[in-house]
This record gives C-alpha cells, structure tokens and sequence, in this order.
C-alpha cells in the first residue's frame, strides 16, 4: 500500500496546509475575524518539518503567538496562554483570539505510518520522534514515569496520556496520535476557561492532525468551532 492509499484508509478527509488555513481564515472571517483584529497562536510539535504549517498560518493570520511543544502538547498553562491574549489587537473593545492546535504523524511512501525521509539523512526518520519513543517505552512494558529535569517536555508527555490510555493497553502511533489531540484539545480547553473572558474576548480552536504524506504535507480536521459573543458556533470544515 502506498501512502496515498494509507492516508486514504485511515483519514476520512484531509487538505493540504494550505486549504485547511484558507478555509478556517474563511470561515472565521464571517464571524468577525481577520488578521487585523485577531491574533493566532500555534500548538504545534517543535519538529521542523511542522513548521510549514506555522508559516502558512503567519502568510494568512501575520506572526502567531508559540505556544507549542514537543508533539505539539499545551504545557505553555495559564501563563502563557494569558500572555498571547495579552498581545491581541483591540478592536470595538474586544479582542479575539485563534487557537491552532495539532499533533503530527508521518506517512512513508511505502504507506508506512510513523516514517518519513528527511533531507540529508539516510534511511528512514521517524515522527512524530517523541511520540514513538513513548509508545515504544508502552510496548517494552517499561516507561518512566517520574520527571526527569534532563527532559522535562518528554516526561510530561508521559504523565499526561498516561492519563488517557486504559491499563494494559498498548496503543499503536496512529492511535496514540489521536489520543494526543484529544488530550491537547481538552487542555487547552480547561486553560481557556479559566482565563478567557467571553465578556470581552471571541476565540476560535482549530485542531487537527498534520499529516506528512510523501507528496506533501496534509491536515485531518477534528474538532473547529468559534465562540463569539458566549455563543460557540461549529465551522464548517
């Protein structure tokens, strides 16, 4: 199976970055957004070959507030989400915030899932690297789960699915790729709700799973709503 098929077989839409961006900046906009009222902040994993999709999102939305970490989990907490909604334009007295939020996983050309090829690298790469050294960690039987001050993002990383994860169960990547963006997405959530005045604030969660397919980089939408005015509004994505 190549990876055109792989994608197909375990994503039941995706867009290109490029699409995905377009048509959230589109939907948004009919709610009052844009990207001169509004600010845009990234949760995505430090790897560099995500960061085509935080330059799109700086193409459509200008420079975004970093919120991410390793497998593009919210550990950045109440200050630093408070620290993004701090920097937002004000317009009418309002500010209005736009949360992108999404793990990755690699699909190699074979339609291997968790490989990929990187520049100047022999052989195969993998990603999201961080979290498949955790799922192997799950698979040996053995994973640390005290923090390690040497690597911290790694040991909570651990900590937190660990929370999602059922005892016994060894997930394989993909799963514990969409159980990251579930977790991600219900951090965030809890966090915006202890700091997000809707009073005086309209935000946006937009969350995902990147997709490095061999042709290119793709997007799996989840979860897209607004809320604006209290009033939480799906878009259609």
């Amino acid at each position: 199976m190549d990876s055109a098929n792989t994608l197909k077989k375990y994503f039941d839409r995706t867009y290109t970055e490029i699409e995905f961006v377009k048509k959230t900046y589109e939907a948004l906009k009919q709610l009052g957004f844009n990207d001169d009222n509004s600010i845009a902040a990234t949760c995505i994993c430090r790897d560099e070959i995500s960061q085509s999709l935080r330059s799109v999102i700086k193409y459509m939305w200008g420079e975004a507030f970093n919120l991410s970490s390793l497998a593009g989990m919210f550990f950045a907490g109440k200050t630093g989400l408070a620290a993004a909604m701090h920097h937002a334009p004000i317009e009418g007295g309002k500010e209005r915030y736009v949360f992108y939020a999404l793990p990755h996983v690699a699909i190699d050309a074979e339609g291997h899932v968790g490989f990929c090829k990187r520049k100047g690298r022999e052989g195969i790469s993998s990603a999201c690297g961080a979290l498949n050294a955790f799922q192997k960690e799950m698979a040996s039987g053995r994973v640390n789960i005290t923090m390690d001050n040497e690597d911290v993002e790694q040991s909570l990383i651990r900590m937190r699915l660990l929370r999602e994860i059922p005892y016994g169960h060894v997930p394989d990547l993909l799963e514990l790729t969409r159980i990251t963006q579930t977790a991600i997405q219900t951090d965030l959530e809890n966090t915006i709700m202890k700091v997000v005045d809707t009073g005086k604030s309209d935000y946006a969660i937009i969350t995902g799973i990147q997709i490095h397919e061999a042709d290119g980089n793709y997007i799996w939408p989840a979860s897209c709503y607004a809320v604006v005015n209290g009033e939480r509004t799906e878009l259609k994505v």
